[in-house]
C-alpha cells in the first residue's frame, strides 16, 4: 500500500511534469475505478492541469475547476510515462484501470493508473471540490502539518492503543501501517 511519503512524492512529480499541460484523452480500462459519473473524465479533454494535491494518502490532479482525485488503496500505483502509446485501453485487460494522456496521444506524456491483485480496490473521482470525496471529507489533520503541541492536542482523550488511534485517517490523515 503506498504510503503518506510515496503519495506526497506522487504529488510532487505531477507538480513538476505534469502542470501545465493539457488533458488530451482520459481512458478508462476499469470501470469499477470510477466512483463519479457526472461530469464524465472526457469533460476534462483540452483542460490544463493546474496543480497537484495530497489530502492523507489521496492523490489529486487539478484541472482547470475540476479535481481528478484517486486511492491507491493496497495495491495500486501512478506509472508515468515520457511517451504513452496512443491506442485506447482494452478494457478488462492488465492491470491498467486509468490512462491520462497530457497532450496529443502518442507523442506526449502522461500516467497510467494501475492496480496489481485480485481485490480492485483502486478508487478515481471527478468532483469539483475534493470534500465531496467521502473520505477526504473525513480526514483529520494532515500528519506532515502537525507539530507537538497539535498532536498532543489531537491525542489528548483518545485512550485506544496508540498504533490503532494514530493510523485513524478520521484523527491524523495520511498515518498507515
Amino acid at each position: 500500500m503506498p504510503e503518506l511519503p510515496e503519495v506526497e512524492a506522487l504529488a510532487d512529480h505531477l507538480r513538476r511534469h505534469a502542470a501545465g499541460k493539457s488533458v488530451g484523452r482520459i481512458d478508462v480500462a476499469a470501470l469499477s475505478v470510477l466512483k463519479t459519473f457526472d461530469p464524465p473524465p472526457s469533460a476534462l479533454h483540452g483542460q490544463a492541469v493546474t496543480g497537484a494535491h495530497r489530502w492523507g494518502k489521496y492523490l489529486g490532479l487539478q484541472v482547470g475547476g475540476w479535481y481528478l482525485i484517486t486511492h491507491l488503496s493496497r495495491a495500486g500505483w501512478l506509472r508515468w510515462s515520457d511517451k504513452l502509446a496512443p491506442a485506447p485501453l482494452k478494457p478488462g485487460k492488465g492491470p491498467i484501470a486509468l490512462r491520462v494522456h497530457l497532450g496529443t496521444p502518442g507523442d506526449a506524456p502522461g500516467f497510467d493508473l494501475t492496480e496489481a491483485g485480485t481485490q480492485k480496490r483502486l478508487a478515481v473521482w471527478l468532483v469539483d471540490d475534493p470534500r465531496k470525496v467521502p473520505g477526504i471529507a473525513a480526514l483529520g489533520p494532515d500528519a506532515l502539518e502537525l507539530g507537538p503541541e497539535q498532536l498532543a492536542q489531537v491525542l489528548a482523550g483518545n485512550s485506544g492503543r496508540i498504533k490503532t488511534v494514530i493510523t485513524d485517517q478520521k484523527v491524523i490523515a495520511g498515518i498507515g501501517n
